[in-house]
């Protein structure tokens, strides 16, 4: 079992794939808050990124990927010091999929949104730090691009199903710089940080592969081959909790899911993710959400938290080319 790919599973991601940004002279351009994650690169040129809470801007050059993880407001700008005008009316008006600042187009970005549930969002953003930056000049930067690569193409030539797979290949690329992120700093404490740590990282495994099961943490260490204390506290300190609570709390994200997606009764969902009555997995289930099962199955009818960003962040509509 892949932990990584049974919580990206669980996400519900959506994404928007955005207008470019041609950009050149003096310029600067404000993006309030994305709703949820913010993927964009550099695809000519050279900019400076400024993110609110990160003290000091960041130069990008062709090639340059970043992901923003949390809703705050962001500035790109030929010059980190000019005053910015807002993204909207530029976005607004980007009528042939490409925005333009400035005077010139000698730098061209494009970007993606990806909107999360909120327990999505709690799940991983909130492992990850703020700002994750994927470098050109890294050797693993190579899979990043072969995306970026295939979303020109889709962008530039408008095949057949082109938005479809241009939303995909924005998913891929999600993957990948998390790949990257776990390859080169998974952060202090996180279940990604456990994935990057072999005793945690097979523990994991063994949880996912059989959530249901009746673990105690002597046989989880058993089937790790360390000693219970030597999991117990290696979990503890790598993922911020015990091996029995991480599992308490995944058996409520798959029963999350299955009450999102599917019809089945709370008392079915119950038994198959590992609790022996309805009401067990109730007083789980509320203790970890704030709801029951039956309320949160609910809200499901309600709009969305989150919905998609209709403008800004790069949020333009799919682009069109250039």
């Amino acid at each position: 079992m892949d932990p990584l790919e049974d919580v990206l599973a669980l996400l519900d991601a959506t994404s928007q794939v955005s207008a470019g940004l041609a950009a050149g002279g003096r310029w600067a351009v404000r993006f309030p808050p994305p709703a949820g994650a913010k993927f964009n690169a550099v695809r000519r040129g050279s900019c400076w990124l400024r993110v609110d809470g990160v003290p000091d801007p960041v130069r990008l050059g062709t090639g340059d990927c970043f992901l923003l993880t949390r809703p705050v407001a962001f500035t790109l700008a030929s010059d980190p010091d000019l005053p910015a005008e807002p993204a909207y009316p530029i976005f607004a008006a980007a009528g042939d999929g490409v925005a333009r600042a400035g005077d010139g187009d000698d730098v061209f970005l494009v970007g993606a949104a990806f909107t999360f549930t909120e327990r999505a969002r709690a799940l991983l953003l909130d492992s990850l730090p703020p700002l994750i930056q994927v470098p050109a000049g890294m050797p693993e930067a190579n899979t990043v691009r072969w995306a970026l690569d295939e979303l020109d193409a889709e962008l530039r030539g408008r095949p057949l199903g082109a938005t479809l797979v241009a939303e995909r290949l924005a998913i891929v690329m999600l993957v990948r710089v998390l790949r990257l992120h776990l390859a080169r700093d998974a952060g202090p404490t996180g279940w990604l940080a456990g994935l990057a740590d072999p005793t945690v990282a097979a523990a994991l495994r063994e949880l996912h592969a059989r959530p249901a099961h009746p673990w105690t943490v002597a046989e989880l260490a058993r089937a790790v081959a360390v000693s219970r204390s030597t999991l117990a506290s290696r979990f503890k300190d790598v993922v911020g909790k015990g091996p029995l609570e991480y599992l308490t709390e995944w058996r409520i994200e798959l029963a999350a899911h299955r009450l999102r997606r599917g019809d089945d009764t709370v008392a079915t969902i119950a038994g198959a993710v590992g609790y022996s009555s309805e009401s067990a997995l109730s007083v789980a289930f509320k203790r970890t959400t704030g709801h029951s099962p039956r309320a949160y199955r609910s809200q499901l009818t309600r709009p969305a938290d989150h919905p998609p960003a209709r403008h800004g962040a790069l949020d333009g509509p799919a682009s069109q080319g250039r």
